[in-house]
């Protein structure tokens, strides 16, 4: 099996919600010959789905990675490249290139298109291969960049990375010796920051696509009812959290 393929399966494996369904099945499995097992597996399962849901744990490891860096505001130096990494998209040529965007691919061009009109020397890169999809997510940034005002000429596209580190390692080379901007999410900027310093480079961060926006002042009662949204938060939190994991053992095994 190809070893991308696999990291992805296990690391779908191991989020909150597949581990409260992989609790509930082994309950199912076992409530006849063994119900206190059964029991507590049902029990662990709502406790994991509960937390996982509940916003001031959801806010509380997400603002953690996600204040790592500063939001972008301008540099004093003239800026070489705007790096802005993949996402996702889905190809659908009866939808403008915009809406084909995913929500944190929308959000990185977004945020790299506002720093190219402060930084209008700089030349864009976009990253990203396409998946399942014949047009690769770099393209599609770039097609979208270009819709909205951005000389064609101007960026520079990346169509095979698959994930960060191979982003890291293809761009790298390039960028060299230059002032960088690395655009990505608040919550992913502090592994690919990571990526990017293994390979030399010290990128200025970009972050966007923030989760916690919410003021420090006090919350109505309705903040602390479990959600979703919620839900969905604390499960990004957990895979960035198990990517700079990895990463750290990587770093023991160089």
């Amino acid at each position: 099996m190809d070893l991308f393929l696999l990291k992805k399966i296990i690391t779908v494996l191991i989020m909150p919600i597949n581990i409260v369904l992989l609790l509930l099945i082994f309950s199912l499995i076992v409530h006849r010959k063994k119900p206190k097992q059964s029991i507590k597996s049902i029990s662990a399962a709502l406790v994991i789905l509960f937390i996982s849901a509940f916003p001031p744990f959801s806010d509380t490891v997400m603002t953690a990675i996600e204040n790592d860096y500063p939001p972008y505001v301008r540099s004093n130096v003239p800026i070489d490249y705007i790096v802005v990494l993949g996402c996702g998209h889905n190809t659908n040529a009866e939808l403008p290139v915009t809406s084909q965007l995913k929500t944190c691919s929308l959000q990185r061009m977004v945020e790299a298109l506002r720093i190219y009109q402060i930084h209008p020397e700089a030349r864009i890169i976009t990253s990203g291969y396409g998946g399942h999809n014949s047009v690769s997510n770099a393209d599609t940034v770039k097609q979208s960049l270009v819709l909205l005002g951005v000389p064609a000429q101007k960026i520079i596209t990346e169509n095979f990375p698959k994930d960060t580190e191979e982003e890291a390692e293809l761009i790298a080379p390039r960028v060299q010796g230059t002032q960088v901007i690395l655009v990505t999410n608040a919550d992913h900027m502090p592994r690919s920051m990571n990526y990017f310093q293994e390979e030399g480079i010290y990128p200025i961060a970009a972050p966007t696509g923030y989760w916690v926006r919410n003021s420090e002042g006090s919350k109505s009662w309705p903040y602390y009812m479990p959600s979703s949204k919620k839900l969905e938060q604390s499960t990004i939190a957990w895979y960035e959290s198990l990517g700079m994991i990895v990463q750290w053992f990587k770093s023991l095994l160089n």
